[in-house]
Protein backbone atom coordinates (compact mmCIF):
# COMPACT_ATOMS: atom_id res chain seq x y z
CA UNK A 1 0.00 0.00 0.00
CA UNK A 2 1.39 3.58 -0.55
CA UNK A 3 2.73 5.90 2.01
CA UNK A 4 0.44 8.87 2.76
CA UNK A 5 3.44 10.97 3.59
CA UNK A 6 5.42 9.98 1.22
CA UNK A 7 2.53 10.72 -1.62
CA UNK A 8 1.78 13.86 -0.28
CA UNK A 9 5.44 14.88 -0.27
CA UNK A 10 5.69 14.42 -3.94
CA UNK A 11 2.36 16.37 -4.39
CA UNK A 12 4.10 19.29 -2.82
CA UNK A 13 6.90 19.08 -4.38
CA UNK A 14 5.25 19.05 -7.98
CA UNK A 15 3.02 21.39 -7.29
CA UNK A 16 4.48 23.78 -5.37
CA UNK A 17 5.72 26.16 -8.13
CA UNK A 18 2.39 27.03 -9.51
CA UNK A 19 1.29 30.53 -9.70
CA UNK A 20 -1.36 30.99 -6.50
CA UNK A 21 -4.07 31.31 -6.86
CA UNK A 22 -5.50 29.15 -9.31
CA UNK A 23 -8.28 28.38 -10.60
CA UNK A 24 -8.45 25.02 -13.19
CA UNK A 25 -5.88 22.00 -13.12
CA UNK A 26 -4.58 23.65 -16.33
CA UNK A 27 -2.94 26.53 -14.62
CA UNK A 28 -0.72 23.66 -12.41
CA UNK A 29 0.52 22.03 -15.49
CA UNK A 30 3.51 24.66 -15.96
CA UNK A 31 4.71 23.65 -12.45
CA UNK A 32 5.20 20.11 -12.84
CA UNK A 33 8.85 19.14 -13.36
CA UNK A 34 7.65 16.58 -16.26
CA UNK A 35 4.38 18.17 -17.88
CA UNK A 36 1.69 15.86 -18.14
CA UNK A 37 4.08 12.50 -17.94
CA UNK A 38 5.26 13.28 -14.27
CA UNK A 39 4.54 10.42 -12.16
CA UNK A 40 3.89 9.82 -8.17
CA UNK A 41 4.93 6.37 -6.58
CA UNK A 42 4.65 5.05 -3.69
CA UNK A 43 4.79 1.34 -2.67
CA UNK A 44 2.37 -0.30 -5.19
CA UNK A 45 0.91 3.17 -6.35
CA UNK A 46 1.91 4.70 -9.53
CA UNK A 47 -0.36 7.81 -11.60
CA UNK A 48 0.91 9.89 -13.81
CA UNK A 49 -0.63 13.83 -13.16
CA UNK A 50 -3.01 13.04 -15.54
CA UNK A 51 -4.08 9.25 -14.44
CA UNK A 52 -4.65 11.26 -11.19
CA UNK A 53 -6.56 13.76 -12.74
CA UNK A 54 -8.98 11.39 -14.66
CA UNK A 55 -9.31 9.24 -11.44
CA UNK A 56 -10.07 11.92 -9.30
CA UNK A 57 -12.87 15.14 -9.40
CA UNK A 58 -9.32 16.75 -10.03
CA UNK A 59 -9.51 18.81 -7.07
CA UNK A 60 -11.93 21.58 -5.96
CA UNK A 61 -10.92 24.89 -7.53
CA UNK A 62 -9.91 27.28 -6.87
CA UNK A 63 -7.12 26.94 -4.36
CA UNK A 64 -5.32 29.79 -2.63
CA UNK A 65 -2.42 27.31 -1.52
CA UNK A 66 -0.59 24.10 -2.50
CA UNK A 67 -1.92 22.44 0.90
CA UNK A 68 -5.36 22.72 0.68
CA UNK A 69 -5.14 21.21 -3.13
CA UNK A 70 -3.10 18.40 -1.88
CA UNK A 71 -5.06 17.72 1.10
CA UNK A 72 -7.91 17.44 -1.51
CA UNK A 73 -6.06 15.01 -3.65
CA UNK A 74 -4.88 12.73 -0.79
CA UNK A 75 -8.85 12.93 0.72
CA UNK A 76 -10.03 11.49 -2.51
CA UNK A 77 -7.46 8.74 -3.25
CA UNK A 78 -8.60 7.69 0.42
CA UNK A 79 -12.23 7.74 -0.59
CA UNK A 80 -11.68 5.55 -3.84
CA UNK A 81 -9.42 2.86 -1.87
CA UNK A 82 -6.08 3.91 -3.58
CA UNK A 83 -4.66 5.03 -0.16
CA UNK A 84 -5.52 3.95 3.37
CA UNK A 85 -6.30 6.48 5.70
CA UNK A 86 -3.69 7.61 8.38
Amino acid sequence: MADEAHLREQLTEAFEDADYPVSGPMELLPALPNGPGTRFESGEFSMTVMELNAKTSGGDFPYDDVESFVDDIIEELQEQGELEAA
